[in-house]
């Protein structure tokens, strides 16, 4: 069987996100443009000609254990067959999605994690614990752990596991460590003052030790990775880490280029953003037993759903403030950094192209870069780009079995796009 290895291929010739297996291997490949409109299981308020759609009537497809797994042809022909024929659908306004509902099924498994994550920092270093600790309780999210516990209960479900296992929450406690090392480097080359509207790490406690406490975390989640004693598992995480730094590598490099193109924006959001929740799914699935089919699957949820979250957070750059967002807004923008708004302004706007490439030299030059974006159409393009990741992300939700787990997956998907209703 062939394997392509996609993190060591050229993005700009071919598109390893367009692969239907994970970032790691893939024995087979399939159109990601491929559209289909299925028929949701409660009315959403999204119009039906762009919004992402499930439905939650279809059996799940032919793998149901390790015993039967999908064959490379059985994907070519699924692929092949094309989607199922679109149903009209009628949506009616709904309330928005609560990030606390969503997450109800797996708040058990959250508060457990919450316990656990500072009890795996460690205390032996008082200054790092305190510096973690400010990020921690920083009013986080949590979606990567709750996204690794609610595939490992639905894809657990799948292979008939009653319980998770002690794999995936350190797994989901792993994931977590190594986002909030991130995030603490991030706000060091980013000189962020603000995270989550608190102040930022090296801030606080200066450079250095920002620059060491992201260290330690990422030390501290590595050799716990190497204790789950799965080497597929530890080369998928370890990855995530390599994409962390060539993300922002790729962003440096490109700082105020307005001849960056879509695909190299996607690819630096692939590194920065997408890897980890890809990863995070994939391995989810790995720890319930799930053939390459399913994790194949559970990557490429993780990966669109990923890439659709940095397009929103990039759309909400410009259409937030500065409290709203808990940081700068338009801050990206002021660096440089191109996102996918103004990549699509740029096609619409010469003028803009002269404002970016002069650094914001003259004053007023900022805002009157935000208002063309805004102008030509660049926060609508991007919208609707968001909204195509999401659809794929949705498609590939079809192999579990109906379940609250899968349910609150797709959510997920919505929640994401509401932000930017």
């Amino acid at each position: 069987m062939m394997s392509i290895t996609c993190h060591n291929l050229d993005f700009g010739r071919s598109s390893c996100f367009d692969l239907l297996s994970s970032g790691c291997s893939s024995s087979s490949s399939s159109s990601s443009n491929a559209s289909s409109c299925f028929k949701p299981r409660r009315p959403r308020k999204f119009s039906p000609s762009t919004t992402p759609t499930s439905r939650r009537n279809f059996s799940p497809c032919g793998v149901s254990s390790t015993k039967s797994p999908l064959t490379p042809l059985d994907l070519e022909l699924a692929v092949a067959t094309g989607p199922p024929e679109a149903v009209e659908v009628k949506h009616q306004p709904k309330s928005p999605i609560s990030l606390l509902k969503l997450f109800e099924v797996v708040s058990d498994d959250l508060q457990t994690l919450n316990q656990n994550l500072r009890t795996i920092v460690g205390a032996d270093n008082p200054v790092l614990m305190s510096a973690a600790e400010q990020i921690f309780g920083a009013g986080g999210k949590r979606m990567r752990p709750a996204l690794v516990f609610l595939v490992s209960r639905a894809s657990a479900e799948l292979m008939g596991l009653r319980e998770l296992t002690k794999e995936h929450r350190r797994l989901a406690e792993i994931i977590e460590m190594i986002h909030t090392a991130s995030l603490i480097h991030d706000d060091v080359l980013d000189d962020s003052d603000l995270r989550r509207g608190k102040d930022t790490v090296h801030q606080l406690y200066g450079t250095r030790v920002a620059v060491l406490a992201g260290d330690f975390m990422f030390a501290q989640s590595s050799w716990y990775l190497a204790n789950l004693e799965n080497l597929e598992v530890i080369k998928l995480i370890s990855q995530v880490i390599k994409d962390f730094a060539s993300g922002e590598i790729k962003q440096a490099s490109s700082l105020f280029d307005c001849d960056v193109e879509l695909e190299e924006y996607l690819i630096k959001s692939y590194y920065k953003t997408a890897s980890l929740i890809a990863a995070s799914t994939k391995g989810a699935a790995i720890f319930s037993g799930a053939d390459r089919a399913i994790t194949g699957q559970m990557y490429e949820y993780g990966k669109n759903l990923g890439l659709s979250f940095q397009v929103v957070d990039d759309i909400l750059d410009f259409t937030q403030s500065t409290e709203q967002l808990g940081k700068p807004a338009a801050n990206d923008l002021a660096k440089g950094n191109l996102t996918a708004p103004v990549i699509f302004a740029l096609q619409e706007e010469p003028k803009l192209r002269e404002i970016i490439e002069s650094e914001f030299c003259e004053a007023g030059s900022l805002d009157e870069a935000i208002s063309l974006v805004k102008s030509c159409g660049g926060i609508g393009r991007a919208q609707q780009l968001a909204k195509e990741k999401a659809d794929l992300a949705i498609q590939s939700l079809r192999c579990l079995p109906q379940s609250p787990f899968r349910f609150a997956l797709e959510d997920m998907v919505m929640y994401n796009l509401e932000r930017i209703e």
